[in-house]
C-alpha cells in the first residue's frame, strides 16, 4: 500500500462525533454553512473560528469580522453515571494567532465581535445525532457584551449565558442572528 484512503483517516479520527474535539469542529461546520462559508476551509488555531464580511453603514468600506464558535452538550461519547452534563462554555480572552498576519495578539483579548454558543441539547437514553440540526440551539451574542459583562471570566454556564440575553436561534435563523449581533457588537463598541 502506497496511499491511504482520506475516507478512512475521516473515519478513524472523527467518526464519534459527540467527542468534544469532533463536536467542536462540527459545531464550527453547523455554523460556517449557516454562514454560507462552506467554500472556505477551516484555519485551525486562528484567532476566531469563522471570519465573515461587515458592511458597515458605507457600502464602499467592507471588512472582515471574527466569529468564535463554542458547543456543548448534555450528552458525551463516554458513559455518564451521574447523568446529563452541566453545560459550560470557555470564554477566556486569549492572545490568539493571526493567520492573515502570522502574529500574535499583544495580550489577552476576545478577538471575535460575535460568539456563537452551539448546544446540542438532547438528552435522554437514545444517542443524539450530531448532524440532526434540528437537535441543536444557538445562543449568539456581541463580544462587547461578554467585554462588558464579563472581562476577565473563563467560562460560562447556561443560565448565566441567558441572563446577557443573546440571541436564541435555531439554524434556519442563525445566519441572521449573527449579523444583527455584528451589527450591535459595532454600535456597543463604538466602531
Amino acid at each position: 500500500m502506497t496511499r491511504l484512503s482520506e475516507e478512512g483517516f475521516y473515519a478513524w479520527a472523527y467518526g464519534d462525533l459527540l467527542a468534544n474535539t469532533t463536536r467542536g469542529v462540527l459545531a464550527e461546520y453547523l455554523v460556517a454553512t449557516a454562514l454560507g462559508l462552506c467554500d472556505t476551509p477551516r484555519i485551525a488555531w486562528n484567532r476566531y473560528d469563522l471570519q465573515i464580511d461587515d458592511a458597515e453603514a458605507s457600502e464602499a468600506k467592507i471588512r472582515k469580522v471574527g466569529v468564535e464558535v463554542k458547543s456543548a452538550a448534555y450528552m458525551q461519547a463516554w458513559t455518564q453515571k451521574t447523568g446529563p452534563s452541566v453545560i459550560s462554555f470557555d470564554i477566556a480572552p486569549a492572545a490568539g494567532w493571526d493567520h492573515d498576519t502570522d502574529t500574535h495578539a499583544a495580550g489577552p483579548v476576545r478577538s471575535a465581535a460575535v460568539y456563537v454558543f452551539c448546544l446540542l441539547f438532547t438528552r435522554g437514553p437514545d444517542r443524539p445525532d450530531p448532524l440532526d440540526v434540528d437537535q441543536w440551539e444557538f445562543y449568539v451574542l456581541p463580544t462587547s457584551v461578554l467585554n462588558r459583562e464579563k472581562p476577565t471570566q473563563k467560562r460560562i454556564r447556561l443560565e448565566p449565558l441567558k441572563d446577557l440575553q443573546p440571541t436564541a436561534c435555531t439554524y434556519a435563523g442563525l445566519a441572521d442572528a449573527i449579523r444583527a449581533a455584528v451589527k450591535a457588537n459595532r454600535r456597543e463598541a463604538g466602531r
